[in-house]
């Protein structure tokens, strides 16, 4: 779907294994717009200080010679850092994703290859739910927080900045309802 929420994406491609009977039910990363903004900045740094850089060494020393050489090597490793930024930037963005299944929520963050957190939450251990949105851009775009108190060791939840909140929290408001009825429904068989 447009806008970062997926329903029933490939369970390969998730960073964890689903459990017996486990269904995803959504899969949802930051809205577009966090990402476009922060691209842009880190581009607009990238390329406006090599062309910063380049016009100061074109207009005082020349790219000719020693001094000029030096100045060139520094411009280039100036864009590479930011390409490198950029890359990261995306992968991040790529990789900062909630799922909503229907046993459990999962908060799973990669910030570059060698990093990976996640925390992971039951359903029927989620208390309250609440969609917070400030400012005209969440507004105009409807994109916003979706908090959630849990029971559990990690107490609150924020899928900050997501497409149409009020829409998951629906969904994850629906899971935990029929998680907890599940649940119910099992204890009254034992």
């Amino acid at each position: 779907m447009a806008g970062g929420m997926a329903a029933a994406p490939n369970p390969k491609k998730l960073p964890f294994t689903l459990q017996p009977g486990e269904q995803v039910l959504a899969l949802v990363r930051r809205h577009w717009l966090y990402f476009s903004l922060r691209i842009a900045g880190v581009v607009l740094a990238g390329l406006g200080g090599a062309a910063l850089g380049i016009a100061a060494v074109a207009m005082t020393l020349g790219f000719d010679g020693l001094p000029g050489r030096i100045a060139g090597a520094v411009i280039a490793v100036w864009a590479v850092y930011w390409a490198v930024r950029a890359y990261f930037t995306w992968y991040r963005y790529q990789n900062d994703i909630w799922v909503v299944t229907n046993q459990r929520l999962v908060d799973s963050l990669k910030r570059h290859w060698f990093h990976h957190q996640m925390a992971s939450t039951d359903l029927v251990d989620v208390e309250d739910l609440r969609v917070e949105r400030h400012g005209v851009l969440e507004t105009v775009f409807d994109f916003g927080d979706v908090q959630c108190q849990t029971a559990g060791v990690v107490q609150n939840f924020v899928l900050s900045g997501i497409p149409q909140p009020a829409r998951l929290l629906a969904v994850v408001d629906g899971a935990r309802d029929a998680a907890r009825r599940s649940l119910g429904s099992a204890d009254a068989v034992r």
